[in-house]
C-alpha cells in the first residue's frame, strides 16, 4: 500500500547534506502537509572518527523517540556504500490514522531519495527495536537466513518473469484516495470481478499481502467453492492473516439470497519471528483499503463485515444471525381492568 504523499525540496536538500557530510549521524523524518519533511539531524555524541554506531543511537532514543509518534529515521551506519538504513518507526500506540499513513509511505520515501542509498529497511513498533541491542538482535535474525548464490537468484528472478509472462498479470496501483494508493495483483482484482460476476463459477476470493513487496496477491486455494460456512472456514489458513469475499449462497425463511461477506482473519501464532510480527501488522492497517478495493473495482456490495482472530470463530448460526436478525414484536401496553368489572 502506497500512499500519494511525496518528498519536500527541504527534504532533498538536507538528504544530500548527510550524504555528503560525515558530521551527521541520521535525519529525522515526518510527514506535514502532506509531504515528507525534514525535522532535524542526528549529530554524533562524539567527534565521528571516535564514535561508534552504538554509541550515536543513544541520541536518538531518549529525546526523540516518543511512544505515541510515528517518525522516520535515516541513519548512516555503513562504512561503504550504500551507507544506510531508513527506519520507520511506528509505535503501537500511536493514533491508527497515523500508523496507517506512515506504514503506507514507508517504501515511498526510499523511493523518492533513491533506493540504491539504502542498504536495509527496518520496521520497529518499539524504541528498544532502535538500541544497540537492539540492532544486534536485527543483525542476528538476518544471519539466520542464508544468502542467496548469484546463481539461486539468477534462477529466482527467471521463474518469477516466467510467472508473470504466463499468467498475463502484473501489478498495478489502485488510487483509494488523493493520497493513498494501493498495489495490488492483476490477478487479484481479475478474481473478484469474477467473484461479482451474476452466476460465475467463483463464491470465494481469499487474499494475502506479500510482506516483501507490500503488495496485494491472491492467496493459494484448492480450487473448491465452498456451499457452507463450515466448508468456508475450513479454507481459510488457520495459521496467516486473510482477506477473504465470500458469496453466501443461502435459504433462509422461505427466500434464497446470495449476499456478499467481507471476512478478516488474523490468527494468533505463538513463537514467529519479529519479521512475521511486523508483516502482520500491515494487515489490520490495510482491511478498509481492501474491502474498498472490492467494492469500487469489482462492483462488489458487501453485506456484512467479520473481524475475527480464528477462523473457527466464524459459525453459521452467528453469520445468519447478522444476515437476518430476529424482529422482537413489542406489545402494547394493555390498561388493567377497574376493580368491580
Amino acid at each position: 500500500m502506497q500512499s500519494g504523499i511525496s518528498a519536500s525540496k527541504e527534504l532533498y536538500l538536507d538528504f544530500n547534506t548527510l550524504l555528503g557530510s560525515d558530521t551527521h549521524f541520521g535525519l529525522l523524518v515526518t510527514i506535514k502537509s502532506e509531504q515528507l519533511t525534514p525535522l532535524t539531524f542526528l549529530t554524533p555524541s562524539s567527534p565521528a572518527s571516535s564514535s561508534t554506531f552504538a554509541q550515536n543511537l543513544e541520541t536518538l532514543l531518549a529525546p526523540h523517540l516518543q511512544p505515541k509518534e510515528a517518525l522516520y529515521i535515516l541513519l548512516r551506519r555503513f562504512d561503504t556504500a550504500p551507507y544506510l538504513t531508513a527506519v520507520s518507526y511506528v509505535p503501537d500506540a500511536a493514533p491508527v490514522r497515523q500508523k496507517m499513513l506512515f506504514a503506507s509511505t514507508r517504501l515511498t520515501l526510499t523511493r523518492e531519495l533513491g533506493t540504491e542509498h539504502f542498504r536495509e529497511t527496518i520496521l520497529a513498533t518499539a524504541a528498544e527495536e532502535l538500541s544497540a541491542r537492539g540492532f544486534e538482535k536485527h543483525d542476528a535474525h538476518e544471519k539466520l537466513e542464508a544468502p542467496l548464490t548469484e546463481e539461486e537468484r539468477s534462477l529466482g528472478e527467471v521463474k518469477r518473469a516466467e510467472a508473470e509472462a504466463g499468467s498475463g498479470t502484473g501489478t498495478r496501483e489502485i488510487h483509494l484516495s488523493k493520497n493513498l494508493a494501493m498495489p495490488v495483483d492483476e490477478a487479484a482484482v481479475q478474481a473478484l470481478k469474477d467473484l461479482g460476476t451474476e452466476g460465475g463459477q467463483r463464491n470465494l476470493v481469499m487474499l494475502k499481502i506479500n510482506p516483501d513487496t507490500e503488495v496485494i496477491e491472491l492467496a493459494p486455494e484448492d480450487g473448491s467453492a465452498p456451499s457452507s460456512i463450515p466448508e468456508l472456514v475450513k479454507t481459510i489458513s488457520p495459521s496467516e492473516p486473510r482477506f477473504a469475499f465470500y458469496r453466501f449462497d443461502h435459504s433462509y425463511g422461505g427466500n434464497t439470497s446470495s449476499p456478499v461477506l467481507f471476512i478478516y482473519t488474523c490468527p494468533a501464532a505463538p513463537g514467529i519471528k519479529a519479521k512475521g510480527i511486523k508483516s502482520r501488522m500491515m494487515y489490520p492497517l490495510m482491511k478498509r483499503a481492501v474491502r474498498a478495493i472490492g467494492e469500487g473495482e469489482a462492483g462488489l456490495k458487501v453485506e456484512r463485515t467479520f473481524e475475527v482472530e480464528d477462523p473457527s470463530e466464524i459459525t453459521e448460526d452467528a453469520v445468519l444471525g447478522e444476515l437476518h436478525p430476529k424482529v422482537t414484536v413489542r406489545q402494547g401496553f394493555s390498561r388493567p381492568k377497574r376493580p368491580g368489572r
